[in-house]
């Protein structure tokens, strides 16, 4: 790194301003992943002229352009600095491999799932039905997009690996990005996706098996490179086969959000969705009713699939396990929540005033709430001998 022009920028400050400017993907200081190859002051005899060598992770990156602008806006906003060149690299497999340990901290080859590790903070919310259409996954979604819109660092893993639809719901057109055994996902809102629809070509069918899904699932957890969250959404398939009995077994603290719709034949399903808890040994968190009802323009309500769905569910369920398992919300039926998700904008980012909008927010309020536990944690504590 050269700076030898008499009145050029400040090494020093260009590079302090590097340090700003994060992996978008990663989330910490490109200097500190050693993405940063090298920089020059005074290029072409101009003193303010600046160019900065910046490698990638891999080839393709497609998140090159993100990292050009963020390194242009922020070595521009240098006092003196009249102009800034990037120059773009690709990382050797050695520099990969560095890179990967740093991000994880271990030279384990074998990546662990960190949500289940007893000092996680994250809050692990397996949103479960127990048949298709209640509109799992809008919700899924819309929860997402929420608690990230009220700061919370969010995740969302597509375990619904027949069914997959939320990249298309968060409009997520990316690829995720390999590094060594490390996968980046893409993100939307805020939000960190992951999806089988991802890694297959057009809207190919998935054909598996059990033994499949349990090994897909547990690469979405332990492969992926999350960060630290504040909250992890599962959208589970419909039923309780063989992704909600990995979800128990990958990820024993995660907690059930059983969605439902009003109808009593879809919330006697729903209950057994919840009630698998009593086998898993997992906590429910509570209770969403879809489709509540359909508001009319002269302000009545038409309850198109009848009512006391959730409200059954709910008191259903904490008979079952003996603790009180809540109605958290009822989303009413509006047009808007559909074109919204079809569109790849939330409904309650795209128009947070209408009230299937309102009804979301106001869960993900009582989710957000909810502090990240201490459960399982060593606090460092030696009793005292006496």
């Amino acid at each position: 790194m050269t700076d030898t022009l008499t009145g050029s920028p400040a090494l020093d400050a260009v590079n302090a301003a590097l340090a700003t400017v994060q992996d978008p993907e990663i989330n910490r200081p490109l200097p500190e992943l050693g993405m940063v190859k090298d920089v020059q002051i005074g290029v072409g005899g101009d003193p303010g002229a600046v160019r900065i060598e910046v490698y990638l992770t891999v080839a393709g990156c497609p998140m090159r352009e993100t990292i050009t602008n963020r390194v242009t806006q922020a070595v521009g906003a240098v006092p003196g600095v009249t102009s800034v060149q990037v120059g773009l690299d690709v990382m050797s497999d050695e520099q990969r491999t560095e890179l990967r340990k740093t991000v994880r901290g271990t030279d384990a080859a074998e990546p662990v799932i960190p949500f289940a590790q007893p000092g996680s903070l994250t809050r692990v919310y397996a949103v479960a039905s127990g048949k298709g259409g209640v509109g799992k996954s809008s919700v899924t979604v819309n929860l997402a997009a929420a608690l990230a819109k009220k700061g919370l660092s969010v995740g969302v893993v597509d375990a619904d690996i027949y069914g997959h639809s939320v990249p298309r719901m968060l409009g997520v057109d990316e690829k995720p990005t390999q590094v060594e055994n490390m996968i980046m996902p893409p993100q939307s809102y805020g939000v960190k996706v992951i999806s089988i629809g991802m890694f297959t070509p057009g809207n190919t069918p998935v054909v598996w098996r059990g033994p499949m899904l349990h090994r897909a699932l547990q690469q979405f957890l332990a492969d992926v490179w999350w960060g630290d969250l504040d909250v992890l959404l599962m959208d589970l398939p419909p039923g309780t086969g063989d992704v909600a009995i990995s979800v128990a077994q990958l990820v024993p603290n995660a907690e059930i959000l059983v969605v439902t719709t009003p109808q009593l034949a879809a919330a006697e399903v729903a209950e057994r969705a919840g009630a698998i808890a009593t086998q898993t040994h997992q906590q429910v968190v509570g209770v969403v009713e879809n489709m509540s009802w359909l508001e009319l323009p002269d302000g009545q309500r038409m309850e198109v699939f009848g009512s006391g769905g959730g409200q059954a569910v709910s008191d259903a369920l904490t008979k079952t396990l003996g603790a009180r398992v809540p109605l958290l919300g009822q989303i009413p039926l509006d047009t808007r929540l559909r074109e919204a998700g079809d569109a790849g904008a939330p409904i309650v980012l795209a128009e947070p005033e209408a009230p299937a909008a309102q009804a979301l927010a106001a869960i993900a309020d009582s989710l957000a709430v909810r502090q990240r536990g201490l459960s399982g944690m060593s606090l460092g504590l030696t009793p005292v001998r006496r």
